[in-house]
């Protein structure tokens, strides 16, 4: 079985995010970065399904000349070969952006499962996916729990809501979102650093021109505000009071 992964590379969350001067991003060049997490899941999925049914699994990714580190490290965690749509206008572009670009690049080979993680950690639209699945006219899903592999077709299991469940057929190819928590994750070990080291990273080019779908009009932090309400009367009734504001009003019971 061929099994694509597609990971992104997104700010740190060990990192104090810093705006740029036009409120639309964070300052790219202060950032530190690290695979997205719910693709780290994703990749360890993909690695899984080859110990099982055997194939090859290729990472692909798309961004700036900098994603080439978490490349590494999904070649070093034991992906086979990397994809590598390299641009700078990519490293914030939106999901149907990404999704056209990585998808350019997939029509160069023929993949029997294409994995993503169920959302970015930066931007988290939920969308890269399902986009992708579009564009390559493959079936998919989402918010996947468990992945089958059996007579050529897939058995998958995905979270609803309410915790419910619900199993489904595809047909191969197709396109899968992964949950996060559906495996634990492996590291790289120092043979898998080294071997890394060998392993090719095609370089693919990115569409010459693109419409972004959707714009970040503003971003700014969350601003700290303080505010006190002196609650009056007998105890019942100061705690009645309590309890209808942190139900109706805080909203945390």
């Amino acid at each position: 079985m061929k099994i694509a992964v597609c990971i992104k590379q997104v700010p740190s969350r060990e990192w104090q995010p810093r705006i740029n001067e036009a409120g639309t991003w964070i300052r790219d060049q202060d950032a530190a970065y690290e695979m997205n997490e719910p693709d780290a899941y994703a990749l360890e999925e993909s690695l899984r399904l080859k110990e099982r049914v055997g194939g090859e699994v290729v990472v692909c990714s798309a961004g700036p000349a900098r994603v080439g580190q978490v490349l590494r490290e999904a070649l070093a965690r034991g992906a086979d070969r990397a994809i590598h749509v390299e641009d700078d206008r990519l490293g914030a572009a939106d999901a149907s952006v990404v999704a056209e670009a990585l998808a350019g690049a997939m029509r160069e080979e023929t993949f029997d499962l294409i994995l993503t993680g169920l959302q970015s950690d930066d931007q988290g639209f939920a969308q890269t996916g399902v986009i992708l699945a579009e564009r390559l006219g493959m079936p998919h899903a989402t918010i996947i729990m468990e992945v089958q592999v059996a007579d050529g077709a897939l058995k998958v299991k995905r979270e609803l809501e309410g915790g419910w469940f619900q199993w489904i057929g595809l047909p191969l190819p197709a396109v899968l979102t992964i949950q996060s928590g559906i495996n634990t994750l492996r590291y790289a070990t120092l043979k898998g650093i080294m071997a890394a080291k060998k392993k090719e990273i095609r370089k693919a080019a990115a569409p010459a021109t693109f419409t972004s779908r959707q714009q970040i009009v503003k971003l700014y932090a969350p601003q700290k505000q303080k505010h006190t309400e002196m609650l009056a009367g007998t105890p019942d009734d100061v705690a009645k009071q309590l309890v209808k504001k942190l139900r109706e009003d805080a909203r945390v019971i």
